[in-house]
């Protein structure tokens, strides 16, 4: 006899596949809703910045550095763009490998000047800065830093979360109160969504979300690039022929200004 459970275990209730993705496709909408609003905006500053002869700057700790890998060094990417992380302090700066075993390196502003200045970033840059909770402290730091130094700034975040908890800054500010555009990851409080049956909940929706809205920024500004007749530097998959030497010869434009550390 068939299985009157045509959706596989657990499909109506509790943790599944399809619970997820369920409850993943109302915060897909609601990210893609954006589209119309502060998609734009950002993406109007992408491209100022890249007319600029500027550098896209990226950065996320922990989970949110996926959002950094989506916006800089991929396939069908932008070739201007430069991925920030918190062992640029030791593969870059000199600081002790010791540093990074710290569980509470991302709660720290102490380094994000020193992470700013490892950027090598000039005027005309642009920065983007994920963080689902927008409250840690070498976040809010470098977001800090970033405009005293006069750089637009785009925060992804999820502004849920960011409304529920106290910022770790000694300032009291969250990434939000520095972002010329902010935009929403739609993630819940406590970024998963699905209930387990003791208690607490599983499956994080940030990530995906945030790859979402990289991939849309950057839809939309090679949409303004490509309209006005430019040609705008994009990576091809370094795994097709002639893949390496198209990637290479762009990325000798900006030599210098952006690194594909592991």
């Amino acid at each position: 006899m068939a299985s009157s459970d045509q959706g596989g275990p657990g499909a109506n209730t509790g943790v599944s596949a399809q619970n997820f993705v369920h409850a993943l496709t109302p915060i897909l909408a609601a990210v893609t809703a954006q589209i119309d609003g502060p998609i734009q905006q950002a993406a109007d500053l992408f491209a100022t910045s890249l007319r600029a002869n500027g550098v896209i700057q990226a950065f996320g700790s922990g989970h949110s550095e996926a959002l950094a890998m989506e916006i800089a060094g991929r396939a069908g990417g932008l070739i201007a763009s430069n991925r920030i992380a918190l062992r640029d302090l030791v593969l870059l700066g000199g600081e002790p490998a010791e540093l990074l075993r710290s569980a509470e390196l991302e709660r720290d502003p102490s380094y994000s000047r020193k992470l700013y200045e490892l950027s090598a970033a000039r005027e005309g840059d642009l920065f983007v800065i994920a963080s689902n909770s927008g409250v840690n402290g070498s976040i809010v730091e470098l977001a800090s830093v970033v405009k005293e130094h006069g750089h637009p700034l785009i925060a992804i975040t999820s502004l849920q979360h960011t409304a529920g908890v106290d910022s770790r800054h000694p300032s009291g500010k969250k990434l939000i109160d520095f972002a010329d555009v902010v935009l929403d990851n739609h993630a819940p409080y406590g970024d998963s969504v699905l209930d387990l049956p003791g208690g607490g909940k599983v499956c994080a929706v940030s990530s995906i979300t945030a790859a979402l809205i990289a991939q849309m920024l950057v839809a939309e500004t090679l949409r303004r690039l490509t309209a006005a007749g430019e040609t705008p530097p994009v990576y091809l998959s370094a795994n097709i022929p002639g893949g390496d030497e198209h990637n290479n010869a762009l990325e000798a434009q900006y030599a210098g200004r952006i690194r594909r550390t592991a």
